[in-house]
């Protein structure tokens, strides 16, 4: 009886690529053995797409001719494609390359190396829509956040256990804050196309009872901005005062109406500069692509808040003051858990500031700042007097500074830890008059609250019948008082210029530190190009 043969042809761009299942001829298992050992050795560098092969004894997943294999050169071709629908690099993944790769597979082997270049693209186009293009660490020292990153071979062997559109598109991060700010995107670049929002607004300042052009210019730039309806008033009246201390609001400016320097230059940027902030905004997203807590406090940097957030919904928001804009002082970007607030705090006064800052005042008068204590290595309050300051230095200095608890702490009356290497925190402050500034950077690092004792109500409601009452019966007592939270809350310190709230339109600050601007010029040299370079 003669031999059986079964035979696939798998076509790709006109290519006829025979495959014998069963008993195989001997031209047909050539061109088996050739195709698996091309795989083999395209995927030698790389673990993780060996292992796969290896494991599925070096089956095509691409360039198979079975509706299968087709569906998912598709979906990976037309992901690829519209790349920067998400702020992605299109050449980062090389289409061009690929496509013809595929259409000049004319051999087994040819198939074969084309095969590991579609999983190399498809894997690092997954990873980089899912969990970010970039080691966040790597781009600011500033930012002490690790991308969570998946296992490699996972999305291999889940593309090939799904429907391959749907999984593409399920790649992005599913947030709210995500799916909104990508639907801002493809409006700032609808409006780009179009042409912005006009003329810029030529002025340092205007208020109240102003006229003429430079009006008639921010009354315009209003409309277009959808803060004012239509109007044919060249004054500066009520109307428009109004619709100033909207965008005002919107932007995180002082809110008094006036359109000074601050708020015309927030007028003025184009849909260009915002559509920047929202795709670095979108790649910071990646980098939390996971459950950020049902309940958890969320502390934007750039925002100068802290808020804690129920199920996507604000429920309580106060004003903060954060690190100073200098390289030792910027407060840092991580997440961790608060596990308990200390009520009645002693600060302890980091070594960086004991010995940067205090140490030259001892230095100068051994009583200055006579309301720190001195301890010594065995835990003694040291004797000022019987000390000379001059014999150390940044180096040696032996002694532990401590601030007892008292309404002029530093930390203030009330503190709320997730203890972390970074050594930050949120406190109270006795220094109330910053919370009235627009831009509130002003400490050594650690978050300071305009509402603390609200904020720690609203914490312990959750286990107190009386939170107010609870709080200030402990308070009273004037002993430093730990105080556990039955129900950790994980906290996000994070720097986003553009986000977004569930309703409402999108909010834009500064970028106080020029971290955005790095991650934006990181994004450009990988590729990342703007669809319109209209204003």
């Amino acid at each position: 009886m003669p031999r059986m043969i079964t035979r696939r042809f798998l076509t790709v761009a006109g290519l006829a690529f025979t495959v014998a299942t069963g008993a195989f001829a001997p031209s047909a298992q050539a061109e088996v053995t050739a195709f698996k050992q091309a795989v083999a050795e395209a995927a030698a560098r790389d673990a993780d797409i060996a292992g796969f092969y290896r494991d599925t004894n070096y089956q095509p997943i691409w360039t198979g001719t079975d509706a299968d294999d087709l569906a998912r050169r598709q979906a990976l071709l037309k992901a690829i494609e519209t790349a920067d629908d998400h702020g992605l690099p299109v050449a980062r993944y090389d289409f061009d390359a690929l496509y013809g790769q595929l259409r000049a597979a004319h051999t087994p082997r040819a198939l074969g190396m084309a095969e590991v270049a579609l999983s190399k693209a498809f894997l690092s186009y997954a990873r980089d829509l899912q969990t970010g293009m970039f080691v966040p660490t790597q781009l600011d020292d500033g930012i002490k956040r690790d991308s969570p990153r998946r296992d490699r071979r996972g999305y291999l062997t889940n593309l090939i256990a799904s429907e391959p559109n749907s999984y593409m598109r399920g790649l992005a991060p599913r947030t709210p804050e995500y799916v909104r700010l990508f639907k801002e995107k493809m409006r700032l670049e609808h409006l780009a196309t179009a042409g912005g929002w006009g003329s810029e607004v030529k002025s340092r300042k205007l208020e109240p009872g102003d006229r003429g052009t430079a009006v008639v210019a921010l009354r315009d730039r209003l409309v277009a901005l959808g803060y004012l309806g239509r109007s044919a008033t060249a004054e500066y009246d009520s109307v428009l005062e109004k619709a100033v201390q909207a965008f005002q609001l919107d932007h995180g400016l002082e809110a008094d109406g006036v359109a000074g320097e601050s708020t015309i230059s927030e007028i003025n940027r184009s849909p260009v500069d915002r559509v920047k902030s929202v795709m670095v905004a979108m790649e910071r997203e990646r980098w939390l692509n996971k459950p950020r807590g049902e309940r958890h406090v969320l502390v934007n940097l750039t925002d100068f808040h802290a808020r804690i957030v129920d199920n996507d919904r604000v429920t309580f928001m106060t004003r903060s003051v954060v690190g100073k804009n200098r390289h030792d002082h910027r407060s840092p970007e991580f997440s961790d858990v608060m596990e308990h607030m200390v009520i009645n705090p002693t600060w302890n006064v980091p070594r960086s500031i004991a010995t940067k800052e205090y140490l030259p005042m001892l230095q100068r008068n051994p009583n200055a700042v006579s309301y720190l204590k001195l301890i010594d290595g065995r835990g003694r309050v040291v004797n000022r007097g019987a000390v000379d300051f001059t014999q150390f230095s940044t180096r040696n200095f032996p002694f532990d500074i401590k601030q007892p608890p008292g309404a002029r702490n530093a930390l203030g009356l009330v503190k709320f830890m997730f203890p972390n290497r970074h050594n930050i925190y949120l406190h109270d402050t006795p220094s109330k008059s910053l919370f009235a500034r627009e831009v509130r950077a002003f400490s050594h690092g650690c978050i300071r609250l305009q509402k603390p004792f609200e904020f720690a109500y609203a914490l312990l409601a959750r286990q107190e019948s009386d939170p107010k009452g609870f709080f200030h019966s402990t308070l009273k007592t004037g002993r430093e008082t730990q105080v556990d939270l039955q129900k950790p809350i994980p906290v996000h310190i994070i720097y986003r210029t553009a986000f977004t709230n569930a309703k409402g339109p999108v909010q834009y600050r500064r970028d106080v530190y020029g971290r955005d601007a790095k991650i934006w010029q990181a994004m450009v040299n990988e590729g990342v190009a703007l669809r319109s370079v209209q204003g």
